[in-house]
């Protein structure tokens, strides 16, 4: 798997621009001819299988978004994000299983080493970010970089200050620009990303090329790229803060290496783009496969939950209510002191999705706090 290391001569092509007299003769007449040049346009072609792909995606992506829409659907972002954290860090060589994850999300302990642990930690504290940071704010990428790798790297949140190199294990695979050009070069991607008018689906994948190509972290440049593809698809539709495009990448590791090898020997994130689109429509195609499938089990669970649940409060109380709440009003029945995080823990839903249940039902009278917010319990007001 191709990895970082500190470099300090450059061989690609078009770092050596990058570093060259002529790179500071623009730089300087830039500012003097902003108003007709505007802003730097990184250089791709688009095809038409390119051009479909975005037809098909924008056609699923409605479909799948009534999908989250469902009951279930706290439950499907839950092990959705798992996914996507699992997958993204083991791209990068992290051995931490989907379920060791999950647990390390849910609070509890794990074995394995403190790095592998605190990565996941951080991940996860991240995408807990996601709604809050702005894709198009350089500041917000320094913000989220400080979170993904804190304590694993020095000066997380700051661009590196030496040169880098991408290795496989063939040897060198590509030579980032000098550390002195990365400020001014995130700052020109971040300008063509607020002001170009092209489809975000096209914007997201040039821009996830051109940050691995800057490499502009001494670490983290894979997980960061691949989330703030994410958040620029998010601005698209919400929906992407939940689709497990890593799980895709990660099934798929040489080919995405390979397409951004590709672009790199042709010069322009064409080929890089038409993978990453074809991507996003496996993982939708995927993922409408799988809740097909989810759809038939939960059909069952459920018939089995209202049977429980009539067992328990009879056939009239809970007619309107979800299965998630009915769920959720067992779990309290049976053990009135449970926390939100022990709620969380047994079912799938996340903390938040939790607080937001008990809020709807207790705001509808169905449930009510009884003594402190410490030693208190839970009532259930069945009538």
């Amino acid at each position: 798997m191709p990895h970082a290391k500190p470099q300090s001569c450059a061989k690609d092509s078009r770092a050596q621009l990058k570093g060259s007299l002529l790179f500071d003769v623009v730089k300087a007449l830039i500012p003097k001819f902003r108003n007709t040049i505007m802003y730097y346009i990184p250089p791709f072609t688009l095809t038409s299988k390119a051009v479909n792909l975005i037809a098909e995606i924008s056609a699923k992506i409605e479909r799948y978004a009534i999908r989250m829409e469902q009951p279930d659907a706290l439950m499907l972002r839950k092990a959705n994000r798992i996914k996507t954290i699992h997958s993204s860090l083991a791209i990068e060589g992290n051995t931490l299983t989907e379920g060791e994850v999950a647990d390390i999300l849910d609070g509890k302990s794990v074995v394995a080493p403190i790095k592998q642990i605190q990565e996941v930690k951080n991940a996860i504290r991240t995408y807990e970010l996601y709604q809050s940071l702005n894709p198009f704010d350089v500041k917000d990428m320094l913000k989220a970089h400080g979170v993904m790798m804190e304590a694993l790297v020095d000066n997380p949140g700051s661009f590196r200050r030496t040169g880098v190199g991408v290795f496989s294990e063939k040897g060198l695979v590509h030579m980032a620009p000098p550390a002195e050009r990365v400020p001014y070069l995130m700052d020109e991607l971040f300008q063509w990303l607020n002001k170009s008018e092209d489809h975000l689906l096209i914007r997201s994948c040039v821009f996830h090329y051109e940050f691995e190509f800057i490499h502009p972290f001494m670490d983290g440049n894979g997980r960061m790229g691949r989330l703030w593809q994410s958040l620029i698809l998010g601005r698209l539709h919400p929906l992407f803060e939940h689709l497990p495009v890593e799980n895709m990448v990660y099934s798929n590791q040489q080919a995405y290496y390979d397409a951004i090898t590709q672009s790199s020997n042709v010069g322009q994130s064409g080929p890089f783009i038409e993978f990453m689109l074809g991507e996003l429509l496996n993982t939708l195609n995927k993922n409408q496969i799988a809740d097909a499938a989810l759809e038939i089990k939960q059909a069952s669970e459920e018939s089995i939950l209202d049977k429980e649940f009539r067992v328990k409060f009879g056939n009239e109380f809970g007619q309107k209510l979800s299965a998630n709440e009915k769920q959720l009003l067992i779990l309290l029945n049976a053990n009135p002191s449970l926390t939100v995080q022990e709620i969380s823990v047994r079912t799938s839903m996340t903390q938040r999705g939790v607080e937001k249940l008990m809020k709807r039902l207790k705001d509808a009278g169905i449930i009510e706090r009884q003594g402190s917010r410490k030693s208190g319990f839970w009532k259930v007001v069945s009538n």
